[in-house]
């Protein structure tokens, strides 16, 4: 199916959830991360059984420090 990641197309497999979709960006250790899916902001509690469904909109936002 595809999905898109921060504006990129990817196609994943059926049934896939955010967690394989994180493993497979190599981004398993999220502290300092946050990530939306259709403009909606998911709990860190609720990423491994969030479910992925076609046309998905996920967007990755890393924190940076600046002053």
């Amino acid at each position: 199916m595809r999905i898109s990641v921060n504006d990129e197309s990817r196609e994943i497999p059926e049934g896939s959830t955010l967690s394989n979709l994180l493993t497979s960006l190599a981004l398993e250790d999220l502290r300092g991360w946050a990530v939306a899916i259709n403009e909606q902001v998911i709990p860190s509690e609720e990423m491994n059984a969030r479910k992925l469904f076609e046309g998905d909109r996920i967007l990755l936002i890393q924190a940076t420090q600046g002053g």
